[in-house]
């Protein structure tokens, strides 16, 4: 706890979080839909600044990054989905980015970036398929008064593949968070090295 204390919660640390949130919060209005997928799911390059600063300020930086940038998010524009697409999304995003920074962060070598996000990419995914079928889609249907058949529904419309809630996660959710995975991968990489020297001073 000593150790995580002095790591995390110093001013300098603090500074550098909050200023990735805020940066992360502001891709989050650069978001796009991808054709397999309904359009409550949308991509956006908001988890590259927490996925940065995961490895180069170790794992918990990642998941604070995750919080400051939903926090900014319900702040300036609240909420059209009750709190649980900021759930999902601070979920999905610390999933991500504490697994992949927690493989880099022990041993910091190109190898284990590509290893620590393949395996937030495939955490994610788990997670979030799970998380979508038994608790944030009910959970959502539940608030809004929805039936899951019109969800499913928004799927099918996109998708010719959807045509059951189960279908919905198989061919939707798990192909967009692993998308959202490489993409996010293929971005930070490329990032990485050229804005790692300024986070470490």
């Amino acid at each position: 706890m000593e150790m995580i204390r002095k790591e995390y919660f110093n001013t300098r640390t603090m500074v550098k979080v909050s200023i990735l949130g805020a940066i992360a919060f502001l891709l989050m209005f650069f978001e796009f839909p991808v054709w397999f997928a309904p359009a409550f799911l949308e991509l956006d390059f908001s988890d590259v600044p927490a996925l940065i600063g995961s490895f180069a300020l170790g794992p918990f930086a990642g998941v604070l990054i995750q919080l400051v940038k939903n926090l900014l998010n319900l702040i300036v524009q609240g909420t059209d989905t009750a709190g649980v697409g900021e759930l999902a999304n601070f979920i999905v995003g610390s999933i991500f980015t504490f697994a992949a920074g927690a493989i880099y962060y022990k041993n910091k070598t190109f190898r284990n970036a590509i290893i620590g996000m393949i395996t937030g990419t495939v955490a994610m995914t788990i997670a979030m398929s799970l998380a979508n079928y038994f608790v944030m889609i009910p959970l959502y249907a539940k608030l809004f008064g929805w039936p899951i058949s019109d969800i499913v529904a928004l799927g099918s419309a996109v998708n010719k593949y959807v045509v059951d809630f189960k279908t919905l996660i198989l061919f939707a959710v798990v192909p967009f968070n692993i998308v959202k995975g490489i993409i996010v991968t293929l971005i930070t990489t490329l990032l990485y090295k050229r804005v790692s020297p300024i986070l470490k001073k």
